[in-house]
């Protein structure tokens, strides 16, 4: 499938919708990661509140995620690079994840498949963005950024949550939209990501992204 951008916002467009609609793309992020919340909920945690029934890493996973949101829309002109990449890291990781922010160093397995990641190499991995980034579609461009770092798995952990800011970023920096999974796609999603993890071969989670995935505003 030949990809076109769905959306053609202005920048400050798109970063007006983002902002509008962030606490809805952290719900949605916290629901691929597992956590059961519900969307008031998210809300309250965003505006500085507590949930008692959830745990204190749940609840820090959706405060990293709000610190990280602020970063890319407070960096939304600054290079789409390795460099940025571990910067959103260490903030999705803060007080969770080993080596926030740095590459991973040792072998790790993934939920669902036998299929393992190699250790990754950082000049690989800042040579295959910077080739990426060359592509002419920015939705594409975003799209395949991302789904390439999902399965590369360079840091520890928090790699959904790093590669899909890293793709808003592009999104939003363009006024492409917003790329999120909705949360009645999360199986879907899974599976999609599985099936890609094991064969290489991006077009079917690339087109359910492309289907499903992207939101926008005509002004």
């Amino acid at each position: 499938m030949k990809m076109q951008d769905k959306y053609n916002m202005t920048q400050d467009e798109n970063v007006f919708l983002a902002k509008r609609n962030i606490v809805d793309s952290i719900w949605k992020s916290s629901h691929i990661e597992g956590i059961d919340v519900t969307f008031p909920e998210t809300q309250r945690i965003y505006d500085g509140g507590n949930v008692a029934r959830l745990r204190v890493d749940e609840i820090q996973t959706i405060n990293n995620l709000k610190h990280a949101w602020i970063f890319i829309l407070n960096s939304i002109n600054s290079e789409n690079d390795l460099n940025l990449l571990k910067s959103i890291n260490s903030l999705v990781g803060s007080n969770l994840i080993d080596r926030a922010g740095m590459a991973r160093v040792y072998e790790v397995g993934i939920g669902g498949t036998s299929w393992k990641p190699d250790i990754p190499k950082e000049d690989e991995v800042s040579s295959k963005i910077e080739e990426l980034n060359k592509i002419e579609c920015i939705t594409e461009r975003a799209i395949r950024i991302m789904c390439y770092l999902m399965r590369t798995q360079f840091f520890s952990d928090g790699n959904k949550r790093t590669a899909m800011l890293f793709a808003n970023k592009i999104m939003i920096q363009y006024g492409k939209g917003i790329i999120s999974v909705p949360v009645d796609e999360d199986i879907r999603f899974g599976e999609e990501l599985i099936k890609y993890y094991e064969t290489n071969n991006l077009d079917s989670l690339k087109n359910f992204l492309y289907e499903k995935c992207i939101t926008g505003i005509e002004f």
